[in-house]
């Protein structure tokens, strides 16, 4: 039951108070799918913040989140490299570094860099259970924000940013363009897209999203996968046991950079105490009523999703992707920030190739 998506409703009649006491619109999302955005583009893109953000750490992020990055594909480029010493029979002896040679008395071929520029794609899981949130934003639209935040923070000239959104029934792709004015449009899109009714029609599962995203874009690059990572029907807690999406994220992470965007919300990971409510998987026909007054009854409910939370986390790691958990109750774009200022410290080991795999 804790491992499905779920969306909570009271008993016929009754609408939990402390909901309602707290904030009337993060009530009304918990009583019934939104309709719409939960934020406006200006509070989902707060571009001031994130001049702020970039300032701050844009020389950290050279070669990871931001640009002036090694060329992804093979082949000669005009930047010039460090020197290395002469292999004969492999090395074009018209890239000999003289004066190298003349110093050293060995030698040297002088490398280049290949000045492609990065194409990022982001994958953005837009099934029933990311329309569940319970502190004024739902979980669709943090992943919108965590686009965004993404999107500003890695593009320089020539950088290119998409997306694909993924629907149980199809995936729509919004074509990769450079520049901010194009990334205000992506995420404009994004925003406007119709929600998805709950127990909606398809067969599409976030597997079948990440293979669509692996087999259209065959060149290397970064690619962002924003989801909750929750399966329907998938009640499986133990982390031995790998989810039905790594097998396709780690053949993803073999030719890509690939960075994965965890979003919950607050009363996912922390059941609130508010008397008898119905829990209702948004995906399947699952409900049932469970007294969440009964604190026995939250602590092993609290638990599952601790657990559920900590497979996920370990299978992302196995996958060799890197992990970002957002939360709809803290601010996305510190915790992006916090996750940035580690990222060139461990990059190197977070994007190792799954076991058994070499590029």
């Amino acid at each position: 039951m804790a491992s499905d998506a779920m969306s909570f409703a009271p008993p016929p009649g009754q609408v939990p108070v402390a909901a309602v006491n707290k904030d009337p619109g993060a009530a009304t999302s918990v009583l019934r799918a939104p309709t719409g955005p939960s934020v406006p583009l200006s509070k989902l893109a707060p571009e001031a913040a994130l001049r702020r953000l970039e300032l701050t750490i844009v020389r950290r992020l050279e070669g990871f989140l931001h640009g002036d990055h090694l060329g992804l594909l093979p082949g000669a480029g005009t930047d010039t490299n460090d020197a290395r010493v002469y292999q004969p029979g492999q090395d074009d002896v018209r890239k000999m570094d003289w004066a190298v040679t003349a110093r050293t008395t060995v030698p040297h071929v002088r490398d280049t860099m290949s000045d492609r520029e990065l194409e990022v794609w982001a994958l953005l899981d837009v099934t029933p259970s990311m329309n569940w949130g319970t502190e004024g934003i739902t979980k669709r639209d943090l992943g919108i924000a965590a686009i965004a935040t993404i999107g500003f923070l890695s593009q320089k000239m020539g950088d290119r940013f998409g997306g694909i959104l993924m629907r149980p029934d199809k995936v729509t792709r919004l074509q990769a363009r450079s520049g901010r004015t194009a990334l205000y449009g992506l995420l404009r899109r994004m925003l406007t897209e119709p929600i998805v009714a709950d127990n909606a029609p398809g067969d599409m599962e976030l597997p079948e999203g990440i293979e669509q995203l692996s087999r259209s874009y065959r060149r290397r690059g970064m690619r962002v996968v924003v989801s909750d990572f929750l399966t329907a029907g998938d009640q499986e807690l133990d982390p031995a046991v790998p989810p039905p999406w790594e097998r396709s994220l780690r053949r993803l992470a073999v030719r890509n950079q690939v960075l994965c965007i965890e979003v919950v919300d607050r009363h996912e990971l922390e059941f609130p105490d508010v008397g008898e409510m119905l829990i209702r998987d948004p995906e399947t026909s699952f409900m049932r009523y469970i007294n969440t007054s009964d604190a026995n009854a939250r602590r092993r409910m609290d638990a599952a999703s601790r657990a559920q939370r900590e497979r996920i986390k370990i299978a992302l790691r196995r996958a060799g992707a890197g992990h970002i958990q957002l939360r709809t109750d803290r601010d996305w774009v510190a915790d992006i920030a916090r996750f940035v200022l580690n990222y060139r410290r461990v990059a190197g080991m977070l994007h190792q190739p799954p076991q058994g795999v070499s590029k």
